[in-house]
């Protein structure tokens, strides 16, 4: 599928570009160019470390931030896919820092769209959040005005071969700032600080992410917002699988924070199709033949009422669980530059 192909990810540094980027080289060693597009030069050096362009000669380094609209185009020149990863993530900060995150994650969005469509881009899939569903941050609402730039995209496009979609999905395991390696690091104190005692989350590892991203890439026909079928895990249960020993200390939800996540909301199950691995939400637009789409991948409408919510899921993660997806994907002893993922 993209052998051949000259790709570009945006904050290709973070752990999904390290991780997506990993996947690529493997899989597809015939790809012609990869391109990391990313603002920080030490974590571009680091990276350059373990894929060294010796080895490795179909990638490309360039510093770069999505707010310089002249600098994405220049790097876009020859690219043929396009992976938007880059977004200021962290919703203290974004409540704190409110335009900043406005100008990376909407204008930063809008400024990636149109250097595609002013170069030969043919696919655009770009990385959302279950913090975009019925937001209640600044965080979560740029990355919905993220979503519906991307989706409204595909009636830009004109005589454009270009398509865009989103895929969006829930906790990272182990990404740097997220709970897991904080617990990690907090357990030598003894005591692991929780914030809601009913608190959920969806939790995915990098693998699913990326490999969800490689099957938007393969089935998109532009619009279309790819929501994955994952598991849930207690905020409680994590702290067992972290340490069971430690004590845990109430200390209250941050700002902007919710007790359980949703990927799909009520609203958004009436243009939602079920597929056996994955969910569908239709752009609110018509673009293309809904009931086709429906019948080529051998889809169903979801019921009216059904959301998707970490809290009201169907398959929940054990402590057991939890504690081997942690020794595999978030133990910083095993992987050792964990550290370095945004």
């Amino acid at each position: 599928m993209l052998n051949g192909a000259s790709i570009l990810v945006t904050g290709g540094t973070g752990s999904f570009g390290r991780k997506f980027t990993e996947t690529i080289l493997t899989k597809y060693p015939g790809v012609r160019r990869l391109v990391i597009f990313s603002r920080d030069e030490m974590k571009q050096f680091e990276m350059e470390q373990d894929f060294p362009r010796k080895k490795y000669p179909q990638i490309r380094y360039f510093i770069g931030d999505v707010r310089d609209a002249q600098r994405l185009r220049r790097a876009m020149e020859g690219i043929d896919v396009v992976i938007h990863a880059a977004a200021l993530k962290q919703v203290p900060a974004a409540e704190y820092n409110p335009f900043e995150c406005i100008k990376t994650n909407v204008l930063g969005a809008q400024n990636v769209i149109e250097a595609c469509f002013d170069s030969s881009v043919k696919k655009v899939v770009a990385l959302s959040t279950d913090k975009a569903a019925a937001p209640i941050n600044l965080y979560g609402a740029t990355k919905l005005c993220s979503d519906k730039l991307f989706v409204a995209a595909n009636h830009m496009r004109g005589a454009r071969g270009i398509k865009l979609s989103v895929v969006r999905y829930g906790n990272v395991m182990g990404s740097r700032g997220s709970v897991i390696p904080f617990f990690l690091k907090k357990r030598r104190e003894g005591v692991l600080p929780i914030t809601d005692e009913r608190m959920t989350r969806f939790n995915i590892t990098l693998d699913e992410g990326v490999a969800l991203v490689l099957r938007a890439l393969d089935i998109m026909w532009g619009g279309e917002i790819f929501v994955p079928k994952i598991p849930s895990y207690r905020i409680t249960d994590l702290a067992k699988a972290v340490d069971g020993d430690c004590r845990t200390e109430i200390v209250g939800i941050r700002p902007g924070e919710k007790l359980h996540e949703e990927m799909i909301t009520e609203t958004d199950a009436f243009s939602t199709i079920e597929f056996e691995k994955y969910y569908v939400i239709l752009p609110s637009m018509k673009i293309w033949d809904f009931e086709q789409f429906m019948q080529t991948f051998n889809g169903r409408r979801c019921g009216d009422g059904f959301s998707y919510n970490s809290g009201t899921n169907t398959e929940w993660l054990s402590v057991e669980q939890l504690r081997d997806l942690i020794q595999v994907h978030a133990n910083p002893e095993i992987h050792r530059r964990k550290d370095d993922f945004q």
